[in-house]
């Protein structure tokens, strides 16, 4: 996830942002394009060439477009924040939508965007074959394009510090770990609402997800902003336990080597995930369609593992013939948990708002 940069645009007018709207993500429903297949390069070529508009919130996102442009000669034009800000600006620019593709962590908000009828449907990308864990992150409607995986909710901690990490979301609520452990707020940080999800799913429901983190609360814990954050107060002795995302994790390994990733029960599968703009022009949806089939190709899985080696490119790849990087862990070695994200997709803005009632501090 990023909050760095951003690449204004200039050749499409802005409308207000409504920043911490993701409530206002239930909109009226609409229908929703539908189409199956790749422009072949000479019908691509006879449309006239727009700028195709890259909302993103992928630590590689700006090395893929600018791949993706000196490839094709698309100009392209990128937009990059935190997740959050992204969903609601989408929300805010519902009636004149100025993005032509949105990439970031999680598909339960691309489930939601695509129950609105905002994306486009009937599409994948021919440019790369999927594994099978990566056909089976693909929705049955293909609103919606999965690009790799993480885990949403790894646990981070310094082994100078801690030496017996916890094996159980149970013993998180245990006092060993009083005030000790710090997670991202879902409202913000979009890879953290799929661990939310994730909990609430293995415990049964709602209502006992929500005495979970009520009494994770009533246990001290720290709720900040973003993995950088979260992670920052473990360095600092703030906290001893981490909820983030495992490639951040891992990656300040790189400059903190005491630190060490573990994996509770189940851990959430955090899918990127690319979605197309159904209400764009016809010329925008063949520009986005060859965005897309860039990422799968040798070209822009190399950029995604490039990008940002530190971070996001950290990932689990789910193309056939893409390796990840060797301080990746084996992703069979981990239990993992993925809820439905059309049945936790349009929950998201009511359970981000309760959380941020009731949990936040």
């Amino acid at each position: 996830m990023r909050v760095t940069k951003v690449v204004t645009r200039t050749k499409k007018s802005k409308i207000s942002l409504l920043f911490g709207a993701l409530s206002s993500l239930a909109l009226a429903a609409c229908g929703s394009t539908s189409a199956s297949s790749t422009p072949t390069t000479a019908a691509a070529a006879s449309v006239k060439k727009v700028p195709l508009v890259v909302y993103a919130a992928e630590g590689y996102d700006a090395a893929e477009v600018k791949g993706f442009q000196q490839a094709t000669g698309i100009p392209t034009e990128l937009e990059d924040h935190s997740t959050g800000t992204l969903l609601a600006k989408i929300s805010a620019e519902a009636n004149n939508p100025q993005w032509g593709v949105f990439w970031s962590d999680g598909s339960e908000s691309y489930a939601a965007l695509d129950q609105q009828g905002m994306l486009l449907r009937g599409f994948e990308p021919t440019s790369g074959q999927l594994t099978a864990l990566g056909k089976s992150l693909v929705p049955a409607d293909k609103s919606y394009i999965p690009t790799g995986t993480t885990i949403a909710g790894a646990i981070v901690y310094n082994s100078k510090v801690v030496t017996n990490p916890p094996t159980s979301w149970q013993q998180l609520l245990s006092p060993t770990w009083k005030g000790a452990v710090g997670m991202n707020n879902p409202a913000i940080s979009g890879p953290t609402y799929p661990v939310v999800a994730s909990i609430m799913d293995q415990l049964g429901g709602i209502s006992k997800g929500e005495a979970y983190f009520k009494a994770l609360a009533a246990n001290g814990l720290h709720v900040y902003s973003t993995n950088k954050v979260t992670l920052g107060a473990l360095l600092q002795g703030t906290i001893k336990l981490a909820i983030v995302q495992n490639s951040a994790g891992i990656g300040f390994q790189f400059t903190n080597p005491a630190l060490k990733v573990a994996y509770l029960d189940k851990s959430a599968l955090l899918p990127s995930v690319i979605g197309i703009d159904a209400k764009q022009s016809k010329a925008e949806i063949a520009e986005a369609k060859e965005f897309a089939n860039f990422v799968y190709s040798p070209k822009g899985q190399q950029l995604m593992l490039s990008g940002d080696p530190h971070g996001d490119s950290l990932f689990f790849p789910i193309i056939v013939g893409t390796k990840a990087h060797k301080v990746v862990p084996q992703l069979s070695s981990i239990p993992t948990d993925y809820p439905n994200p059309f049945v936790w997709g349009p929950r998201e803005a009511s359970l981000n708002q309760w959380f941020t009632t009731n949990i936040v501090q």
